[in-house]
């Protein structure tokens, strides 16, 4: 079983209009309720995969009773913690005539100590029942900075496999939790940790950083430009397929959908990866958010090559002669 942790979900409006007037009204869009949020995405893709999970999120108010009635004809599982302050809500403005995607936040829930401690509880118990446990999306305010690295420590603890991708004030404390896998973005890093990851140089060192904090696999990303990854102490830059972007929403999770599929059905490091970003570019050409099929992978997957940097890895014959 996987789980995956959201404490920051979304719940979308979409409106679609074949092209918008500026500074006047906009009549007849198409509209779209969806369930979103970074770990949300993440079990939506993985089910694609034939992955087992559940999802453990907070819900709140009206929005949090649509959202969980959304989840459960997506026929995700979900366990939920309900708070007093409402899931938030974002509306997203897409133009067919110019392909532009427009989105508006609304504000963070606001979590409060005892909500948070509710679902550490629930959350310690759930992961000792999983093999592969997701931390996914932002922290919404101070209170649940702390349920990450909480989570983490749990997964160390009762020796599961952890997978972090989120960003913000919180990531430093998850990083030093170490987490077994990490997967970001390149901006998500300058921003949260006040990094400039530039030269291929200064990726590398901080690969080697996280792995000195007992990280055993690192993905960095950074849209249609080359991916860096970390085994161990053995590095990669691996180039992605081109494609066509429509709404790149949701390529992350898939791609952490990916690697969290690999590692299920244990899958060798390259063809991880490659089955990853193949998700993440196969995502980012379609409307639909971490609605990839598997049988779609095959048409990108031989456009990415992988080349291996700094550190070579040893190849060590074991056939018997």
């Amino acid at each position: 079983m996987i789980l995956t942790v959201t404490i920051n979900p979304l719940l979308e409006r979409r409106y679609k209009f074949s092209k918008i007037k500026i500074n006047n009204e906009n009549r007849q869009g198409k509209n779209e309720i969806r369930a979103g949020g970074k770990g949300i995405n993440v079990s939506r893709q993985l089910i694609l995969l034939n992955c087992d999970n559940v999802a453990l999120t907070f819900l709140g108010g009206s929005n949090g009773r649509i959202l969980k009635d959304i989840l459960i004809k997506e026929n995700i599982k979900v366990t939920s913690i309900r708070t007093q302050s409402a899931t938030r809500d974002c509306s997203l403005i897409f133009e067919e005539s110019s392909g532009e995607i427009t989105t508006f936040f609304g504000e963070n829930s606001i979590i409060s100590e005892a909500e948070v401690e509710e679902f550490k509880f629930k959350m310690d118990k759930m992961i000792q029942n999983c093999e592969i446990v997701v931390f996914s999306g932002s922290s919404p305010c101070s209170q649940t900075d702390t349920i990450f690295p909480f989570g983490i420590e749990a997964a160390n603890k009762y020796d599961k496999i952890s997978v972090l991708d989120t960003y913000g004030n919180h990531l430093i404390k998850c990083l030093r939790s170490s987490p077994t896998i990490v997967h970001n973005n390149f901006q998500e890093v300058n921003n949260s940790l006040n990094n400039s990851l530039k030269s291929e140089k200064e990726v590398i060192e901080y690969l080697n950083s996280l792995y000195t904090m007992g990280i055993k696999q690192i993905f960095l990303t950074q849209g249609s430009d080359p991916v860096y990854a970390a085994n161990f102490n053995f590095y990669y830059k691996v180039m992605p397929p081109k494609i066509k972007a429509i709404d790149p929403t949701g390529s992350g999770d898939s791609f952490t959908a990916g690697i969290v599929s690999g590692l299920e059905k244990d899958l060798n490091f390259e063809e991880n990866i490659i089955t990853a970003i193949s998700l993440g570019a196969l995502n980012a050409a379609s409307y639909n958010v971490c609605s990839v099929y598997p049988s779609d992978i095959d048409l990108v997957r031989n456009q990415i090559t992988i080349e291996s940097i700094g550190k070579k890895m040893k190849t060590i014959d074991v056939i018997p002669n």
